[in-house]
């Protein structure tokens, strides 16, 4: 079969879609849903193309026919053990060649009708790629804006409780948006995985509705955010949330648990921004790093370190077609949460 997008309804038409790739090819991306049921592991398929290289073409594709059947045999006779005459599964491959054709081959033999992805993943990042860089996105955006610590990721996930329409961008890239906002196993996805899992968010948009998205820089961690995504946020309409310093330091310092449990960690980033500021406030932080003073340490950093950067970004993108909502405390995220929606209703 031949996909025509990352929403293509064909994807729904099997049970279940098989990515017969090495285990290392999988990790680093694979279709939403997809198992792994590697016809080569990762030694087996490097054994077989040094022999391809060295020896001859002949001599690899023997020894890859007969380590296809083999694992082809132990995947039947295990993970698809239970499954019935009826069972329909989707396989693909790299490019949608032999180890799909192979492992495609033995399951018909056995009876179960076999689709398999003509181009393999490699057409899939063909249609994941023209999504996340070409756009448009499929739906009117609006960017909820604020300075950091202002609760945004958690206002926009109960906005999406409540039914509206959101793309969380940092939830996609496990990170929070700073230097202080890398999970605490540091893990984020690769950046193919993260645009596979944006890709699949923007094909299933109600286009008639906004969806709404956080604010963020061209970065998030590690993760790029792509062209058609970053261009819809620079042009987007914001609602801004205005809190005051003081209240987002005592928000982000609830929030950061992790940070606070690792004084080290926190340490190690003041480092990283020192040469960005004068001696005596780099001082001060440090001071209130050793009292463990969170509050005081995290509204230090609010106002002179995120906030300058935060408005120089906003004077380049927000042009005043959007709102403030103004909150004094962000202590009832729910009763903050109905203010945006009120806002975003008048919006239209």
């Amino acid at each position: 079969m031949v996909l025509s997008s990352v929403a293509d309804p064909a994807l729904a038409g099997f049970d279940q879609i098989i990515d017969v790739r090495s285990p290392s090819e999988y990790a680093e991306d694979h279709l939403p849903g997809a198992i792994n049921l590697p016809v080569l592991d990762d030694a087996e398929r490097a054994r077989v193309g040094t022999i391809y290289k060295q020896v001859s073409p002949f001599d690899a594709r023997k020894l890859g026919g007969a380590l296809v059947a083999a694992n082809a045999a132990r995947h039947i006779a295990g993970p698809l053990a239970d499954r019935d005459g009826a069972w329909r599964p989707l396989v693909y491959c790299w490019r949608g060649g032999q180890r799909s054709g192979s492992f495609a081959t033995i399951l018909e033999q056995i009876g179960w009708r076999v689709g398999r992805i003509q181009g393999g993943y490699k057409s899939w990042r063909g249609l994941v790629v023209d999504r996340v860089q070409n756009g448009p996105v499929p739906a009117p955006v609006i960017v909820l804006d604020g300075n950091t610590g202002s609760a945004k990721t958690a206002i926009l996930q109960r906005l999406a409780l409540r039914g509206h329409q959101v793309i969380d961008l940092e939830g996609l890239a496990r990170h929070r948006g700073s230097l202080f906002g890398a999970h605490p196993d540091g893990l984020q996805p690769n950046q193919k995985m993260f645009e596979t899992t944006l890709a699949t968010a923007l094909a299933s948009l109600d286009p008639v509705r906004p969806v709404l998205v956080e604010a963020e820089s061209s970065r998030i961690g590690r993760i790029t955010l792509p062209k058609a995504i970053w261009q819809a946020i620079c042009a987007a309409p914001r609602l801004r949330l205005q809190v005051p310093v003081g209240a987002r330091a005592a928000f982000t310092a609830a929030s950061y648990g992790d940070m606070v449990g690792d004084p080290g960690r926190v340490a190690a980033i003041l480092d990283q921004i020192a040469p960005l500021h004068p001696g005596d406030r780099v001082a001060a932080w440090r001071a209130a790093l050793d009292r463990r003073d969170w509050q005081d340490l995290s509204e230090g950093l609010l106002r002179d370190h995120y906030d300058p950067r935060y408005d120089k970004h906003r004077a380049r993108h927000d042009d005043g077609r959007g709102r403030v909502v103004a909150l004094e405390d962000l202590r009832d995220l729910d009763a903050a949460t109905r203010r945006v929606e009120a806002a975003l209703a008048a919006m239209g």
